[in-house]
């Protein structure tokens, strides 16, 4: 596997595979190098471009066949969800969710902090991604993204990916309370346990894997993988917004292959 992209540990059904891409590899310099996947970052369009034809090979390279072309979407911390069809919509509509199914087809989300999940049924026939900073996670992007599927929640199952980390989440009251007051009773708890004391009266460090857990269980969510990988900890593998505003975003992918 390059060092620009690696699978998840995540055991997916025959056909669907899952990747993400880290910083490194690309054509990008300066507050961008090298493997920036984001044209609204302020990067270079060309080196951009460049970097998506990579991406789009090292995929072929990865699972042995040609990739559809990756879906993006302009995302808006929002809870819209695109439903992707077989050929790839450009310019790229807004929303922070995509859904497809029966493929072939590849879905992308870009992030520098914010929470990507991704989403398969049993089956492999339905896919999903989602991009959850913290007001889509508040406002419900995970749910509507499971809204979409045909299958209920109990036969999906998710993956949560590189995210700013409870060590580095910083938030106010108003997010923590905004949290509480969405919760259910017997949720409170569990919600009130997602946050601790931050660096000063006032703030707390929140735990999005832990938020989001608690939204995917509550909805009856089959099997939920991935564990906390701190994009700040981690800031030289991964983007991170809040270790350096200006930058790049690095994707989350996944794609039903074609069939040979």
């Amino acid at each position: 596997m390059s060092d620009s992209l690696y699978c998840p540990d995540w055991p997916l059904p025959p056909g669907v595979h899952a990747f993400v891409t880290t910083r490194s590899g690309g054509y990008s310099n300066g507050a961008w190098a090298s493997f920036n996947l984001a044209q609204h970052a302020g990067d270079a369009a060309d080196a951009v471009e460049r970097n998506r034809r990579l991406l789009s090979d090292l995929l072929r390279a990865q699972i042995g066949n040609e990739v559809p072309a990756i879906q993006w979407v302009q995302q808006v911390h929002g809870t819209r969800v695109f439903h992707s069809g077989d050929t790839a919509l450009v310019p790229a509509p807004e929303a922070d969710a995509l859904y497809g199914a029966e493929g072939p087809l590849t879905l992308g989300i870009l992030t520098a902090d914010c929470l990507p999940v991704l989403f398969c049924s049993a089956d492999g026939r339905e896919i999903a991604a989602a991009h959850a900073g913290w007001r889509g996670l508040l406002n419900g992007v995970l749910e509507a993204t499971l809204d979409s599927f045909q299958v209920p929640a109990s036969a999906v199952s998710a993956w949560l990916g590189p995210a700013i980390g409870p060590c580095h989440f910083e938030v106010g009251d108003e997010v923590r309370a905004a949290f509480l007051a969405a919760s259910k009773p017997a949720e409170s708890a569990a919600t009130a346990r997602a946050f601790t004391h931050g660096s000063r009266p006032g703030k707390w460090l929140a735990d999005l894997y832990a938020l989001a857990r608690l939204r995917l269980a509550a909805r009856g969510v089959g099997s939920i993988h991935g564990q906390t990988l701190c994009t700040v900890c981690q800031h030289e593998r991964f983007y991170s917004y809040r270790k350096q505003a200006l930058t790049g975003r690095f994707a989350t992918l996944i794609l039903i292959a074609p069939t040979t």
